[in-house]
């Protein structure tokens, strides 16, 4: 049986890269805190948009999509799913919902993670949701060639109750060390949960909820404004890649986490800054949509298109970014470069 034995995060011998990415964290989390109020509009604003992204990319991951328009009448309750693959994503945004609204009264227990885990697969008619496998599973990977093999044997149907009551039970334990960092200590829980696989179905799915519960309840709100699920989206090869590092020996208790806590980190880290795009200011300026399309350019190292300018401004409309883009270029503030589509934009 699989030991969950979180004591290694608490010798002191950690690896510095995780201990600077953690120290960033916690400044990039002290100055959003100090912004919430004072901008409470554009977080909200953020949420929402956040949330579209987060249920497209948590569901693309696995495979599982639908168009732009659909994702967002679906996430917005404007429209019921129209097909099987939109009631997989109408149920993600309900357990996503659950979690935004309630992380408070939740935690790593088991009733939770049932209940989650039926309000994701229920709309889309797993009668299996809300309940541990209950045959062996394998998670498989297919060389060039077409050939199939086994990549990872997770803990077997007949164990899988006491693996997860272990699991929470020792998470229990690590929390409550003062001296175990809780950003170190949830990435360790996640991939556990993730070798554990303790569902027929959904459990990476299930696996990208509880990271953000943890996150929550621990004061890392960033996935919130910015979606943690997009990041891991972008950059699925770095996110598999540590998974098959730490996953390696985890049968026989020889796995090494921390190249899935660096993963899980810079994620983390890479949302935080992207909030922190989101409120980039000039020389005190009032964070109008206006001031922070200026800073967005006039920060920036390299020419900038509109379309980057909407991606790391989502709550600002295209006509705004333009019309301001235009007013820049006027007063010779920016130079734009080509024309057209292709038209790219730079301090001048």
């Amino acid at each position: 049986m699989r030991r969950f034995d979180y004591s290694f995060l608490n010798n002191g011998l950690l690896p510095a890269k995780l201990l600077n990415l953690t120290s960033s964290i916690y400044s990039l989390r002290t100055m959003a805190g100090t912004r919430k109020d004072e901008y409470a509009k554009v977080f909200t604003e953020l949420e929402a948009i956040a949330k579209v992204q987060s249920v497209k990319s948590s569901n693309a991951i696995e495979g599982i999509v639908t168009s732009d328009d659909r994702i967002v009448a679906i996430v917005n309750q404007n429209s019921a799913p129209l097909n099987h693959n939109e009631a997989e994503i109408a149920g993600y945004r309900d357990a996503l919902n659950a979690i935004h609204t309630g992380y408070e009264h939740l935690d790593l227990r088991e009733a939770d993670i049932l209940r989650l885990h039926e309000m994701m697969m229920s709309l889309a008619g797993y009668e299996f949701g809300g309940h541990y496998k209950t045959d062996d599973n394998v998670i498989m990977e297919i060389d060039a060639d077409g050939t199939r093999k086994v990549r990872f044997r997770p803990t077997p149907a007949a164990e899988t109750p006491t693996a997860m009551e272990q699991l929470e039970l020792a998470y229990m334990e690590a929390r409550s060390d003062a001296n175990i960092n809780q950003l170190l200590l949830i990435p360790c829980v996640v991939l556990d949960f993730l070798c554990i696989h303790p569902f027929r179905d959904g459990n990476g799915r299930m696996s990208r909820l509880l990271s953000l519960l943890l996150l929550y309840k621990n004061g890392f709100d960033a996935g919130k404004y910015i979606s943690f699920e997009e990041q891991i989206n972008n950059h699925k090869a770095y996110y598999y890649e540590a998974l098959r590092l730490s996953s390696a020996g985890w049968e026989t208790n020889e796995n090494e986490y921390f190249p899935f806590i660096e993963n899980s980190l810079s994620m983390l880290y890479m949302c935080y800054k992207e909030l922190d795009k989101r409120f980039a200011v000039l020389n005190g300026k009032r964070i109008t949509k206006k001031a922070r399309i200026e800073a967005t350019v006039l920060n920036s190292l390299t020419p900038l298109s509109k379309a980057e300018i909407c991606k790391i401004l989502p709550d600002v409309s295209p006509s705004t970014v333009e019309a301001v883009l235009g007013v820049m270029v006027k007063d010779g503030l920016i130079q734009r470069l080509g024309e057209a589509r292709a038209s790219r934009y730079i301090r001048k």
